[in-house]
């Protein structure tokens, strides 16, 4: 009924089950769609009669794009803020870092894309207000993502710098670090080498399951920039019904994720030699 409408005669419809396998058993459903995902096959547009494969394909770089680049800047702006309020810790810097913080959690993500999109689009015209760019075009692509991945990146930036912050203050009185000191070894050396990698292997592991959170978050992101991504995407399919692109959207997202763990466990024995896998 969602190809066809509310007014399809009861024929045209069973023909359309019979077209779609509807009319098969459920566990037949499932096996034929499991075979099919195997070999790559995400069934098709139930509006267009496009394979859905091939409209991912257009779609799911602008959101890895997004994701990546927002993690990127609130990694960049995070973790060296993070790092400065634990060592000015309960100073006035410290203070003012962790209101900047609370404030980034509380602020709506849509709300601060479109404050950027008035300042730097509407009014400075530095940035394109709407798109992604062309695919094919990488200065194009980079031109359009400025803005949506800065919006993502300050309010993730608040996450990763509380984060930072906890991690290294439980760290710079430990034994080793007073130690560390005590041998005349510079501070930067003790802060960087000593006390924030130890402090890493938590942050990474909430910046890995903030990464998937982004994906969620980019899809106001890309309603307000009117980016061609996944989040926009999987919301027309939701409006208008479409089932084969919502259920091939989530295994997207799934394998996203999987993806993603997977990075972050290995990443474990690069950030702390002790970690080893056999």
């Amino acid at each position: 009924m969602a190809i066809l409408g509310d007014r399809a005669t009861p024929q045209a419809l069973e023909t359309m089950r019979e077209r779609l396998g509807l009319n098969k058993p459920l566990w037949r459903q499932y096996t034929s769609f499991l075979w099919n995902l195997v070999h790559g096959d995400l069934g098709r547009d139930l509006r267009t009669d496009q394979p859905v494969a091939e409209l991912f394909k257009r779609a799911v770089p602008y959101t890895i794009d997004l994701a990546i680049w927002a993690t990127v800047i609130g990694i960049l702006i995070g973790v060296p803020t993070g790092i400065l309020a634990a060592l000015k810790w309960n100073t006035p810097l410290d203070f003012l870092g962790r209101f900047v913080g609370i404030l980034g959690f509380s602020f709506p993500t849509f709300y601060l894309s479109i404050i950027l999109l008035f300042i730097f689009s509407l009014t400075l015209k530095w940035f394109p207000m709407i798109g992604g760019g062309e695919l094919n075009n990488l200065a194009e692509r980079a031109h359009h993502l400025f803005l949506p991945a800065l919006s993502l990146g300050l309010i993730k930036s608040a996450f990763v710098m509380r984060l930072t912050r906890s991690s290294m203050l439980n760290v710079l009185h430990e034994d080793y670090v007073t130690t560390a000191r005590s041998k005349g070894l510079r501070e930067w050396v003790v802060v960087y080498k000593h006390a924030l990698r130890n402090s890493l292997i938590p942050v990474v592991t909430m910046i890995a399951l903030y990464l998937a959170v982004t994906i969620g978050g980019s899809i106001e992101v890309e309603i307000v920039f009117n980016r061609p991504g996944l989040g926009k995407f999987l919301i027309g399919a939701i409006q208008e019904r479409n089932y084969p692109v919502i259920q091939s959207g989530l295994i997207i997202l799934a394998m996203f994720v999987v993806i993603v763990n997977l990075i972050t466990d290995l990443s474990y024995a690069l950030i702390d030699p002790r970690i080893k896998y056999d």
